[in-house]
């Protein structure tokens, strides 16, 4: 069991030689770190949303290496070595790394369509960052595909079309605990959003059941559901991975709600 949080990514990019150098190229970038910067200009400060900019890409990119790593014990085969795009596990979880940073980058122009708008910006940096990985040409533009993939299906309603793409997909509705929501609740957003954020106080992945994943949700009040059924659920269901995850909600340490019923 793992608690999703910020430092979390760590204990996974000291396992891979290449995650390691990806992750120090990523956080040395500077325009990579400006646009995430900009991100929370746009969306916390001018439009009282929660978190969007290094601390959510951290937390994202962790629990999404987590969640890799789960369904490759489970035996899960992953879509991108299928389909010859990538050629190890590192692969695959360099392409989760990469896009778990950056699927939010799109914010820094707006939020409205920020998903498509972030695929875009994402193209120059993936090009930049495969590149001092040691990639030819061919594998940057097919590994950057697969990444400019995922960061436009993160939005509600696109369909996933990779595991991989589940997986961030998934593990950006994970990041909803109370850190996420105090920022905008100080600057005065009193709304369902920032309310049930607030409810929530953990969140863990772990080995499932019934299912390979299993997360768990731990809430003092049941204002914390709206985060789940609204915001969780309906990237669950675009993601590819519906059939490999579980839920489990707590109120005061007493099971609330399981999913699925």
């Amino acid at each position: 069991m793992v608690v999703v949080s910020p430092n979390l990514i760590n204990q996974h990019i000291l396992s891979s030689s290449l995650l390691k150098e990806a992750h120090q190229i990523i956080e040395s970038d500077e325009e990579l770190s400006i646009l995430l910067k900009m991100s929370n200009v746009m969306a916390v400060t001018r439009l009282k949303y929660n978190d969007h900019g290094i601390t959510h890409a951290r937390i994202v990119a962790g629990a999404a290496l987590e969640m890799t790593d789960i369904l490759s014990g489970s035996g899960v085969e992953f879509t991108t070595i299928r389909d010859g795009i990538t050629k190890n596990i590192d692969e695959v979880k360099l392409v989760v790394l990469l896009s778990g940073y950056m699927h939010d980058i799109g914010n820094a122009v707006h939020r409205f369509k920020h998903e498509f708008v972030g695929a875009l910006l994402a193209k120059d940096i993936l090009n930049r960052v495969l590149s001092k990985l040691g990639f030819d040409k061919r594998r940057v533009v097919e590994l950057r595909q697969e990444v400019m993939h995922i960061i436009f299906s993160t939005e509600y309603n696109v369909q996933c079309l990779t595991i991989e793409c589940g997986i961030t997909k998934i593990a950006d509705g994970l990041d909803m605990a109370e850190g996420r929501a105090r920022i905008p609740y100080k600057l005065g957003k009193i709304d369902m959003h920032a309310v049930s954020a607030l409810s929530i106080k953990r969140i863990e992945i772990d080995r499932g059941f019934s299912r390979p994943i299993k997360v768990s949700v731990y809430m003092d009040d049941a204002a914390g559901l709206f985060q789940v059924e609204e915001v969780l659920m309906p990237k669950i269901k675009t993601s590819m991975l519906e059939d490999y995850v579980e839920i489990y909600i707590y109120t005061n340490s007493k099971l609330l709600k399981y999913y699925p019923k």
